[in-house]
């Protein structure tokens, strides 16, 4: 198959997804544009803060992207790229981007509460708490996850000697320091646009400018190099600060220019693609079963059948369960305007199914290196790789593919960071709202409660659990988050589901998408609970200590119990709505 008509095909099918089923189903729902949104009628200056629509486009696409349209995919691909392609079209326009719609339809129409409080109201406060620790814990999976995949962006690689290998930890090194200097230029970004209210094209041409300085410094100057533990604890200790502060100052004007790089990155990956035009060595299916031995994340392990792996393994490049907590959590308290909801759920959902077709070009044009050896199966690496190698095919551009696998990683990085604050701030939410009623701030409880919902306690206990369960290495958690992840997804589509079936609207379009994918994710992690408990019981070789297989085992079989009570909670809603 050719690069450039898959990926052509791919953009088309998702901009009728769009135009077609996206505003039928705004109009179906009822999207008001007179009606005032959340973020004035409750503005605080700390959470609730309307944004204009390309700056809150800009957090909540680099929010929900992340790492897994590129990681997903990539590591999919070994069922071919037919499945792959077909998953990312189909799921994430009829399910993925339904469901980011939805998540943050019903939360502007619950004043900008959590999910939770949008099931408190339509299946009872049971479920809203089963709902909280559910989500609790597949954020604590997705702070330890992304601050593990950004450590090893940002880490030296060591001698056998214990002496830094400067050569090859440059590029890690370069990404390390041009992170750093985007963190200085978002903040004072944010600080010139909302507090002196500076005009935001001028802001944004300035700040773009930033970005480039920020990348010429960090090529030629980058003296950093440290260890991937210490840059753990750095990790931890910058999500701590950057998820209590105000939006105003870090995460609006952050992920606003973060957005830039990402779209700088699809650009780069677009003229690669169309520049060197390759035909893809990657098979169009390898079979139901996945029998290529490769050093994938999680170990070497092969993925197993493609149902249910392809459709967890994928995850964020067609469906994802924190992409609902990011619409009804942090983008609900700062849009504008309803009719913006459109374009930011459901199109920025569709603009990451495009970047997870290009991580499929990607490896589809570096598959026989991998396979031979010549390149690491890392996906940020392969994606990096792949289209650079690309652009370094077209006519005048043979000495690009250091910078352009630099920007390409560096990219990556930034997005992980985004997505890490963004679920560490929503992790403080969720263990705040647990111990308070509707309404109800930390200041109004007292005891052990007011301690419990203090946001820095929050805050703080949420780093520290995400930080030691990363420290493991995410190759020992991508499954078991990919699972958490999607059935988050299910259960919030049965939430908004019911919802809108309270509400008197159409709701037929989720009964598939959540049954669906109930039986892929529950599957899923009963496959995670077997094969922790025997690998430890059969004696074998233990990449970690035992205690850790048990935990993941433990958090599986917690998360598929806490599923199915609000599965039958929410199924019995429904069935109520029809009588």
């Amino acid at each position: 198959m050719n690069a450039v008509v898959l990926l052509a095909i791919g953009v088309v099918i998702l901009v009728l997804g769009y135009l077609l089923y996206g505003r039928w189903l705004a109009k179906t729902w009822g999207i008001d544009p007179s009606r005032k949104t959340p973020a004035h009628e409750k503005q605080d200056g700390m959470d609730y803060v309307p944004a204009k629509a390309p700056v809150l486009m800009g957090h909540h696409f680099s929010s929900i992207a992340g790492a897994g349209p590129i990681n997903g995919p990539i590591q999919a691909a070994v069922f071919g790229w037919v499945p792959v392609m077909l998953w990312v079209l189909i799921g994430g326009i009829f399910i993925g981007a339904t469901h980011d719609f939805g998540a943050l339809f019903a939360s502007l129409r619950h004043g900008g509460a959590s999910i939770g409080e949008v099931i408190a109201s339509s299946i009872g406060k049971r479920a809203k708490r089963l709902f909280l620790i559910f989500s609790y814990l597949t954020l604590i999976l997705v702070v330890a996850a992304f601050s593990s995949i950004v450590a090893n962006t940002f880490c030296a690689t060591f001698t056998e000697a214990g002496a830094v290998d400067a050569a090859a930890s440059a590029a890690n090194a370069t990404t390390a320091m041009v992170s750093i200097l985007f963190i200085v230029i978002s903040i004072a970004f944010g600080f010139f646009v909302y507090r002196k209210n500076a005009n935001l094209v001028v802001s944004s041409v300035l700040g773009v400018i930033g970005i480039i300085i920020c990348l010429i410094i960090g090529i030629n100057f980058h003296p950093i190099y440290l260890s991937s533990t210490t840059w753990m604890v750095i990790v931890g200790i910058y999500i701590l600060i950057a998820s209590v502060t105000p939006v105003w100052i870090l995460l609006q004007p952050r992920d606003y220019l973060s957005s830039f790089l990402l779209y700088a990155l699809m650009i780069l990956a677009v003229i690669g693609i169309v520049g060197a035009h390759p035909n893809l060595d990657i098979p169009a299916f390898t079979g139901i079963k996945d029998t290529i031995s490769v050093d994938f994340l999680h170990g070497g392990a092969n993925l197993g059948y493609i149902f249910p792996a392809l459709f967890v393994t994928i995850a964020c490049g067609a469906i994802s369960g924190f992409h609902s907590l990011i619409s009804s959590g942090t983008t609900a308290k700062q849009l504008d305007n309803e009719k913006d909801a459109l374009p930011i759920a459901f199109g920025s959902m569709l603009i990451e199914c495009a970047l997870a077709i290009i991580s499929l070009c990607a490896i589809g044009y570096v598959w026989n290196k991998i396979h031979a050896g010549e390149l690491g199966f890392v996906p940020t690496q392969v994606f990096a790789g792949g289209i650079a190698s690309m652009l370094s095919t077209i006519p005048g551009l043979g000495g690009a593919y250091d910078t352009a696998y630099t920007l390409l990683v560096l990219a990556v990085s930034v997005f992980c960071l985004t997505s890490l604050d963004t679920a560490t701030r929503l992790g403080r939410y969720m263990f705040q709202e647990f111990w308070l009623d509707e309404g109800q701030t930390y200041k109004d409880v007292t005891g052990a409660k007011a301690i419990l919902a203090n946001p820095v306690f929050a805050t703080l206990l949420t780093v520290v659990l995400g930080i030691a369960l990363g420290l493991t290495g995410y190759a020992k958690i991508w499954a078991l988050f990919g699972a958490a992840n999607q059935l988050l997804a299910a259960l919030a589509l049965l939430a908004v589901c019911v919802w809108l079936g309270k509400a008197g609207k159409n709701n037929k379009m989720f009964f598939i998408p959540m049954f669906f994918m109930l039986i892929v994710t529950v599957t899923s992690l009963v496959q995670t609970i077997m094969t922790n408990l025997s690998t430890v019981l059969a004696g074998a070789e233990l990449a970690d200590a035992p205690v850790w297989y048990y935990i993941r085992a433990i958090l599986a079989l917690l998360l598929v119990v806490l599923a199915v009570i609000l599965a039958v909670e929410s199924v019995n809603a429904l069935r109520k709505q029809h009588k």
